[in-house]
């Protein structure tokens, strides 16, 4: 208890900490190999105090082998060296001191080790939460409770991301996240890109690398920055795999099944992934609308729906990879996978309409129907050269995405006044919503280590994106299909974008170090609304800079300043003017005059001892897009669209506190609290909304023994605003316990998740004649139990599997998850 009042004391005066006082710093510098005189990439560097071996810091060899400790006060020191797959090695006995400033020690030699894996079984327990210099990193698997959920569910309770009622993700209370995986673009958005992490295991997943300003490296796209889902990988010689299974049990019963296959020999490195979900869940929503005469801002009419929604998808996926080694300086490979989700989705809705005074004048009964089969292909091809022992290295990626659905859908209403009783006859709408996407990048990029620790990088990349939508709506006319021309539309968009980047970062003193980087893009787009001949065009090009800087004041406390300009542009279903029912009075449409929004994001962040990191962040956005609601108080029908509505303030400030309790407890707290500010013309009337939020996430992992461990772990989000919505406060708190079996191979895990079922959202929105309220209820209380077997025959190996890299266009595609 004494040490929980310790943390949260910390986390306080974090806030005013300044910097302490100057103390004689200095520098050591090196380099490691192996017994082969090759380097050793990502070997863990300790260096420790002479007098009793205790550490002072801990660094990670970069790609060449070289590592290096600044800020080193006065004193006599010795560098320990360990590695996968490496004896340890130790440097000699050397002294810092204001005459011997800076020592660069002899190259450490580590001796292979080709230990055999068959009977031994190395597991190592990963904190929760890592804090890079550049991102923050969440391990999967140090959660009991991530068993049996996807990688949405497992995005959801990680530090800073928020998933609201239609599945759009945000990140520190700003819309517009990149969803990578293994490096490579997802090119999704919206409903397809829930659909898609809907479909993954999290028994597929290691690692949640979350960046809220990524270098010139990455897209420029994504105005609150990019999560990158980094899937489980090997680093063996000979095979390794694991097969998982889950039954979870919510309202309706849930089953996920996965294997990992891995097989490296010599110069030929294969791996593959399969896996199947099978989900059914329910989803109760409750609306309330008020239509308002725009002129005299009177009410016309109240509107109140039910509408239950029963949702049951599958999911096949496959991943098939294989890396040959065509030299000991270059690597080429290809990464296939495919996915197929076929889903079924039925809701029944209850509609009354009444007078200002709240007279019932009509009730509406209305059943729908979706049936979608929604599938994916990618095919990307890698190339790396390294040139030289110094670090220079060429990687190439090409890739090939086709994304395609199949959505046929039925909308039957039924109309009955106050007592009951038919009034006019019921009406039927089908639709039939195919839609294709194609996708085709390359990008270079070239790396190039410098003198001094500086290192200059360079790449371009070009992609092409072509999408197909066909909306096809009939009519039943006394059981006869008629074609309904005023629903029905062809739309075609194609996109451009090319780009090319520079990035040089160096050590500027000893103290500071820097990193600056500069991206250009060019977009070029051009949509065709083939039913009514509308076409419109878009170029342009902009200029991305970043920058960034640690200042390491002694020991305990470092800091860093980083800025970033950043796009986000519409998704291509978004610029499709077409109309897509989802009840009678309800229906979303495209907008084909959205503009990309741009943003400016600056972070101000301090880290004491390594134990807890304060972020200040400020975020300037203009030409927000944003999902408004248009209404027409004749008919009661209420329109759902994108628009670039207002530019966004956000000032806010994130502490990250973690670590050991004691030897059975460690804990991870996390807290954002952010106010987002919007301004700007709304359905023709200028509107102000603005509001403070606080996410808290809270992780504790106990260990009971050698075998035996456990979770308690929440998530609490204060009132706040999404967009133009005001959503009130939520929260979960999940369980777990798992226990090592069959001498370490094994795992059974038990997990309850929304243990108080708590996670229940709901949210108002007004402004001009807009007043509206929602309640949502959906199957979020899942009890799971999950058993995992790992197997294993070869020996280690440090040398890591490249993973393809691709554009931003995935994150922009609409598939038709729920």
């Amino acid at each position: 208890m004494r040490k929980i009042l310790t943390m949260l004391t910390v986390a306080l005066s974090a806030l005013t900490l300044t910097s302490q006082a100057q103390t004689k710093t200095g520098k050591i510098t090196g380099t490691v190999i192996d017994g082969n005189t090759k380097t050793i990439e990502s070997a863990t560097i300790t260096l420790l105090k002479a007098a009793d071996s205790t550490v002072v810091k801990i660094s990670v060899a970069d790609k060449t082998g070289k590592y290096v400790f600044e800020a080193i006060p006065d004193g006599k020191y010795l560098v320990s060296i360990s590695a996968v797959g490496h004896a340890k090695g130790f440097s000699e006995l050397v002294e810092i001191n204001s005459i011997n400033t800076s020592v660069n020690l002899k190259t450490i030699e580590l001796i292979p080790q080709a230990k055999s894996l068959n009977a031994v079984v190395i597991t190592t327990k990963k904190p929760l939460i890592e804090q890079k210099v550049d991102r923050m990193i969440v391990n999967v698997d140090a959660t009991v409770t991530n068993v049996g959920t996807t990688a949405l569910e497992v995005l959801e309770k990680s530090p800073g991301i928020s998933v609201d009622k239609d599945g759009n993700i945000s990140l520190k209370g700003k819309q517009g996240v990149q969803i990578y995986i293994d490096g490579r673009p997802t090119y999704l958005a919206g409903a397809d890109l829930v659909n898609y992490l809907t479909s993954l295991n999290s028994s597929q997943l290691e690692q949640i690398e979350i960046m809220t300003n990524p270098p010139a490296k990455y897209e420029a796209s994504g105005n609150s920055g990019i999560i990158n889902i980094k899937t489980k990988k090997t680093k063996q010689f000979g095979y390794n795999g694991s097969k998982s299974s889950t039954y979870s049990q919510g309202r309706y019963p849930r089953f996920n099944e996965s294997v990992n296959f891995n097989y490296r020999k010599n110069k030929v490195n294969l791996f593959t992934n399969l896996s199947y979900n099978s989900n059914q869940n329910f989803n109760d929503i409750k609306i309330q609308r008020k239509f308002i005469e725009t002129s005299t801002k009177e009410v016309t009419s109240h509107f109140d729906q039910e509408t239950k929604l029963k949702n049951e998808n599958q999911s096949y996926y496959a991943k098939l990879g294989m890396d040959y080694s065509v030299s000991k300086k270059t690597t080429i490979g290809f990464v296939l996978t495919g996915n197929i989700n076929p889903s079924e989705f039925k809701s029944n809705s209850d509609v009354y309409i009444s007078d200002p005074n709240r007279n019932l004048l009509s009730r509406t009964l209305a059943n729908s129907g979706n049936n979608t089969k929604w599938k994916s292909y990618t095919t990307n091809l890698n190339f790396r050269h390294v040139f030289d022992s110094s670090g220079k290295e060429l990687t190439a990626d090409v890739d090939f995405l086709n994304y395609g659905r199949k959505n046929s859908n039925s909308l039957i209403n039924a109309y009955y006044d106050p007592f009951g009783i038919p009034y006019m006859k019921a009406d039927t709408l089908y639709g039939n919503l195919p839609q294709d996407i194609d996708i085709r990048t390359a990008k270079f990029d070239y790396l190039h280590p410098l003198k001094n620790g500086a290192k200059f990088e360079a790449g371009v990349k070009t992609s092409f994106v072509t999408t197909d939508n066909d909306a096809i709506y009939d009519s039943l006319n006394y059981g006869i299909r008629v074609r309904d021309v005023n629903r029905s539309n062809h739309f075609k968009y194609d996109e451009n974008v090319n780009a090319v980047y520079v990035n040089y970062s160096r050590p500027l003193s000893k103290k500071i170090f820097g990193q600056f980087g500069l991206r250009a893009e060019n977009t070029n787009a051009k949509g065709n609304q083939l039913t009514t001949g509308e076409k419109f065009k878009r170029n342009y090009t902009q200029l991305f800079p970043t920058a960034y800087f640690m200042y390491t004041a002694n020991e305990k406390n470092s800091f860093g300043l980083n800025y970033g300009r950043r796009i986000n542009r519409p998704n291509y279903e978004d610029l499709n003017p077409f109309l897509e029912f989802l009840d009678r009075y309800t229906y979303e449409k495209g907008n084909p005059n959205l503009r990309p929004q741009f943003s400016h994001n600056i972070e101000l962040s301090h880290t004491y001892k390594g134990f807890i990191t304060t972020t200040l962040n400020y975020t300037n956005t203009t030409d927000i897009i944003n999902e408004v609601l248009e209404q027409f108080p004749d008919k009661n029908e209420t329109a759902i669209k994108k628009e670039n509505i207002a530019k966004q303030q956000q000032f806010g400030i994130a502490v990250n506190a973690g670590g050991e309790i004691n030897k059975w407890w460690s804990a991870n707290l996390y807290a954002n609290v952010y106010n987002n500010k919007f301004e700007g013309i709304i359905n023709g009337g200028f509107e102000t909304i603005s509001a403070s939020t606080g996410q808290f996430n809270l992780s504790n992992q106990f260990k009971f023994g050698k075998t035996w461990g456990a979770e308690l772990s929440g998530i609490y989000r204060t009132p706040g605003i999404d967009g133009v919505f005001r959503i009130g406060g939520f929260g979960m708190m999940n369980l777990g316990v798992s226990r090592q079996v069959l001498k370490g191979k094994g795992a059974l895990r038990f997990s309850v998740r929304d243990v108080l079922w708590s996670q229940k959202i709901g949210g108002t929105i007004k402004y001009g004649n807009i007043d509206a309220a929602f309640q949502q209820v959906r199957d979020s209380r899942v009890f799971s139990l999950n058993f995992t077997y790992r197997f294993n025959k070869g020996k280690v190996n440090s040398q890591k599997r490249k993973t393809g890299g691709a554009g931003d266009e995935q994150d922009r595609i609409n598939t038709g998850g729920n």
